[in-house]
Order: structure tokens, then C-alpha cells, then sequence
């Protein structure tokens, strides 16, 4: 679109102030402003503000806990889950893998303020011992399945306008880390702009909307507008395994999971970790109307959170942590333009700004609403929907805050516990004196306890000792 019919356009819509400053910006500042309003769906943008001018915001957003229950999920063996059907879904997950059908996805798009590190949080430095970041933990279990099915797997990573360039420059400068570089798929989450309560756009500055990142949710639009499905359809690939950036422990390819999501003709499969403590701030999965759906910690009241069953148990037992396989179909419905596409929710925000002479405004109070979409929102919609166990002390450990709880420190000692684990299950004998960071195993050499053990009894394991590093 021309940038007079862009203008025009915004002023149909009502939101020809978007422009208000033209004639007083250079060039470069002209061509800033367009390319913000470009990405601006003025159809989406006006049915969303409308609800915000009669005061139904809340409707966008709702919860209802009526009928609420927990939702079933499929136990581990060692939990009651039956271990015939565990191996029945491993061999179905390896042979999907095999024939080069599955694809990765990590949503990519932060920062590393809150640990005070300056840059994207997936070059973090993840390790014990190494230092490898985030990513090239990732990049490295990818090359060590890739290895084990004899087949690429392709990696899409969700960048943000803010660190896309530095994520992709990170790549070239680590030679994608030993993947092929046609096999890594970048691409920046989408954003939505902030309204006030007329539903008019706000300014950040003379040349520039007030935007933001339109929520975890907007991965799968961002898949789909990218083109990015399209590459995986093309290459036979129909399940995409999902996560975030801040778990090193991830399986990324985890066949049995991956297998319960093919045998159930899943549109959407969830990986569930227990809750550590009735409390914890994680998602909830839940059943209503005999749909599955996430309830936020924020949203379901404290008493529902401690509710126990007759044998003790939390009867919410079940956290969301960001694990999920899509069907590469669903996402092109879910992502797309469809009516059964992704919902909005809103949150009413204080948004620095510029008034009307084009001056400065830091709100005292809330003066916007920002709308974003949550990745989970697409499971009430999925057909055959599976909920699996998983280990939190094999599969999550975030990085999230600088100290204290889900922080550097306590992945590093979780990574370590596990790798202490494989070391135990193998026989491999461990120092006695053992002085954290003293060993890091890097999956190249192995990803799981179960390669571990292997190589173990082929005498591939050497001697443990304080600052080794198994690759």
C-alpha cells in the first residue's frame, strides 16, 4: 500500500491522529511512522476497541470458573501410567522422527533485563561449566536427535523486532552451531498497538505507535504470516514441537510424548509437570464444558489451588509449563484469519506517550489497553486434545529471574542433579568431593539418561573430574 493510501485508510478507520505530527517529520522519521502503521489489521484493531468504548474490555478477557475441574492427563509409569502404552507411543514418536515429519519451535522474543544481561535471553549462558548459551544448548540436542533418526530437523525461531537482528548475527557468528543453516527459520513476533479509552491509537512519540509484542499466542500467527508453515509443508512435516526459550532442560524431541500426539490424532498435545507446591505460579490444566483449557495461576482463586482429593493429593495437580505439539494444520487455522482463529485478551495499562502538542506523558495511573494472545487459548479449539506427564526434575528448570527461585543458579544445580542421576544409573563413579560447577555433559555426547547409560556400557564414559566436560 502507497503511503497516501495508507493515511487515508487510517483515517476511515477513525485513527487519522496516527499522523498528526507528518508535516513536521523528516524523511527517516516518515518512513518509520508508515512501516509501524503497516503492520496495523485496522479491521482487528477496530472490532477489539470497540469492546474497550462500551466497557465490555472484561469480556475479551473473561474467566469463568463454573464446571471448572482437572483435567485428565496420561501418568508416567512410575506413576500409574501404563507402561505398554508409553512404549507403544516411543516407537509411534520415533518413527514420525524418522520419517523427517517433525519440526522445533522456540518462542525467542525476550530480553535478558531481569538477569541483567544485556541482549537476547536466548544467548544467556545456560551451563555449569561451558557457558553455552541457550541456544546452543538447544542447537546441540537438535544435531543429537538429528543424529539418532538419521533425519533434519528443522528449527523456527521467534525472534522480536527488539532482538531480531542480534539473534540472527549471534547464528552467523557461532556458524549456526553446527546446524545447517537452511534448516534455522527466523522470524519476529507480530505486535499490537495500544489504545486509549476511545479506542484511539496512541502515540509513543511523534514518529512512532505505541506498540508491544502480541503475546506467546502470536507465535502461530506469526508462524502462518511468515510463511514459515508453508516451508514445513513443503518439506512433509506435520508436528511441531513447542517451547519457550528459558528451559535448558527441555526435551525438544521427546519421542513418547511426540507418539501420544500421533496416535491420538491430536490437533494440540500439552506436556503437564506437577506443581512443586499447591502455589506455584504456573498455569493450570483444567476441563470445562468438556473442553481442556489453561486456567493462570492469577485466575483460578487460592482455596481451588489447594483443593486436595480424598487420597491427598492436589487435586489441580497438573502445571502448564509451555510444552506443547501442534498439528501444522491446526496452526494454520489457529494463526490464520479464520473465525476460529486465536482470541485476544486485554490488559488496561499506564503506556508512555505523547499528548496532543506532541508532549511527553508518563500516566500516574492506567491510561491504555493492550491486547495480546496466550499460546494455550488454542487447546479448547484442538480436536483429540492429549495431556502428558513429564519429569520436572528431567525436563524443567527455567531461567527466569536474576536469584532466588527459577534462576541461574537453580537450573545450574538442576542441570547438574540430573547429569549426577545419569552418572548414578550408568555406575559411573562420581568424585567424592564434589565442587559445583565440577562437570557438565553436553548433549552431543548425550541428551538423555538413557544415551548416557548407553555409552556408559560401551566404556565410551571417561573418568569424571572436577571441570570435565563431556562432548
Amino acid at each position: 500500500m502507497n503511503p497516501a493510501c495508507l493515511r487515508e485508510s487510517f483515517e476511515k478507520a477513525g485513527q487519522g491522529q496516527v499522523f498528526r505530527f507528518w508535516d513536521q517529520l523528516d524523511e527517516t522519521s516518515r518512513a518509520a511512522l508508515l512501516a509501524e502503521a503497516a503492520e496495523v489489521n485496522l479491521a482487528e484493531l477496530k472490532e477489539l476497541s470497540a469492546m474497550v468504548v462500551a466497557g465490555k474490555a472484561s469480556e475479551i478477557s473473561g474467566v469463568s470458573l463454573e464446571g471448572l475441574g482437572p483435567a485428565p492427563y496420561v501418568p508416567l509409569p512410575e506413576n500409574g501410567g501404563d507402561a505398554a502404552k508409553w512404549k507403544e507411543a516411543r516407537a509411534a514418536g520415533e518413527e514420525a522422527l524418522a520419517a523427517g515429519r517433525v519440526a522445533a519451535f522456540v518462542v525467542a522474543g525476550g530480553q535478558g533485563t531481569r538477569l541483567g544481561y544485556d541482549g537476547p535471553k536466548g544467548v544467556y549462558p545456560a551451563t555449569p561449566v561451558r557457558r553455552a548459551s541457550l541456544f546452543q544448548v538447544f542447537a546441540e540436542k537438535l544435531r543429537a536427535a538429528s543424529k539418532r533418526y538419521g533425519r533434519s530437523i528443522p528449527w523456527m525461531i521467534m525472534t522480536s523486532r527488539q532482538n531480531d537482528a542480534a539473534t540472527r548475527r549471534f547464528f552467523e557468528e557461532n556458524h549456526f552451531f553446527g546446524l545447517p543453516e537452511r534448516d534455522v527459520i527466523f522470524f519476529p513476533q507480530g505486535r499490537m498497538c495500544a489504545v486509549d479509552e476511545k479506542g484511539k491509537i496512541l502515540l509513543a512519540s511523534p514518529s512512532s505507535l505505541a506498540m508491544s509484542p502480541n503475546g506467546h499466542g502470536g507465535s502461530l500467527r506469526a508462524m502462518v504470516e511468515s510463511g514459515a508453515t508453508k516451508l514445513l509443508e513443503e518439506r512433509g512435516i506435520d508436528a511441531i514441537s513447542y517451547w519457550q526459550v528459558d528451559n535448558p532442560l527441555v526435551h525438544i524431541v521427546d519421542p513418547a510424548f511426540l507418539g501420544f500426539h500421533v496416535l491420538s490424532g491430536s490437533e494440540m498435545s500439552s506436556k503437564m509437570i506437577p506443581k512443586a507446591y499447591p502455589l506455584e505460579r504456573v498455569g493450570h490444566f483444567c476441563t470445562q464444558n468438556g473442553r481442556q483449557l489453561v486456567i493462570e495461576y492469577s485466575d483460578l482463586p487460592a482455596e481451588m489451588q489447594q483443593e486436595r482429593t480424598a487420597d491427598g493429593k492436589l487435586r489441580f495437580l497438573a502445571g502448564s509449563v509451555a510444552i506443547h505439539i501442534f498439528d501444522r494444520r491446526f496452526v494454520e487455522k489457529m494463526g490464520g484469519t479464520s473465525a476460529e482463529r486465536l482470541p485476544f485478551h486485554v490488559a488496561h495499562k499506564k503506556i508512555d506517550c505523547v499528548d496532543e502538542a506532541g508532549r511527553p506523558v508518563k500516566p500516574a495511573k492506567p491510561n491504555s489497553y493492550k491486547f495480546e494472545m496466550f499460546v494455550f487459548d488454542a487447546l479448547p479449539a484442538a480436536k483429540n486434545p492429549v495431556i502428558v506427564e513429564g519429569r520436572r526434575e528431567d525436563e524443567f528448570s527455567p531461567i527466569k529471574n536474576a536469584e532466588g527461585v527459577d534462576s541461574p543458579a537453580t537450573c545450574a544445580k538442576d542441570q547438574l542433579l540430573a547429569w549426577e542421576r545419569w552418572a548414578k544409573a550408568a555406575g559411573v563413579p562420581l568424585p567424592a568431593a564434589q565442587k559445583p560447577p565440577f562437570w557438565e555433559v553436553s548433549p552431543l555426547f548425550a541428551d538423555t539418561e538413557e544415551e548416557f547409560v548407553r555409552r556408559a556400557k560401551a566404556g565410551e564414559v571417561p573418568p569424571v573430574a572436577e571441570g570435565s566436560v563431556l562432548l
